[in-house]
């Protein structure tokens, strides 16, 4: 059976949000995700090949996924708030996916600077989960993690110029439990030569 996929606007606190949602091919979905993309001013939008495998294997796990663009990305209208307006982006898309998967539990997802959203934002909301993937430390406030009792699954790269691995190590031993920490071999930020292993790797989380 082809998986099921919809485009949609989604009313956002600025305007129009474009969205897809995409649902699993071998059944009903068991959960619902939301995955966020890396930094607007940078190129980020929700097709980001990042994005796409951390959909794809959100998907392969049973997941019904929704992705979409942040304000003054492709289609969705309004402008970029620096990160104060994003998350409120992202609480729109999350009510929008509630409304649409009401009894299903829900994840939280983000690359880069879409992992500083949907941690912000999921440490308030007490979602199944959060997992941020190339979760940036540098110049990141990340006190709000200390007392975040959301299970938090952070996905790096070895190689990652915006999060070094010993700073990274440093800080998360200050964040709240349950947590967990996963370091895949990869050339970069975008885990060059590693999206395979970064897909089989968010499958594998069940």
């Amino acid at each position: 059976m082809p998986r099921r996929i919809e485009s949609h606007w989604i009313a956002g606190p600025e305007g129009n949000l474009e969205a897809i949602l995409e649902e699993p091919e071998d059944g009903a979905p068991r959960e619902a995700a939301m995955v966020c993309h890396p930094h607007p001013l940078y190129g980020g939008t929700m097709h980001n090949k990042v994005v796409h495998r951390i959909a794809r294997g959100l998907r392969s796990a049973g997941a019904a996924v929704l992705r979409f663009n942040f304000r003054g990305v492709g289609r969705s209208e309004g402008s970029h708030a620096h990160g104060a307006g994003e998350i409120e982006d992202a609480r729109a898309a999350l009510a929008w996916l509630g409304s649409r998967y009401p009894d299903l539990p829900v994840t939280l997802a983000g690359f880069s600077f879409g992992s500083r959203v949907v941690t912000r934002l999921g440490c308030e909301i007490n979602p199944r989960r959060i997992i941020a993937v190339g979760f940036p430390t540098k110049n990141t406030e990340t006190g709000y993690l200390e007392s975040c009792v959301v299970p938090k699954v952070f996905i790096q790269s070895t190689h990652d110029e915006h999060c070094p691995r010993e700073e990274m190590e440093r800080l998360f031993l200050r964040f709240a439990e349950p947590k967990e920490l996963i370091w895949i071999e990869a050339g970069d930020h975008f885990f060059s030569d590693a999206l395979d292993m970064l897909e089989t790797t968010v499958a594998g989380l069940g």
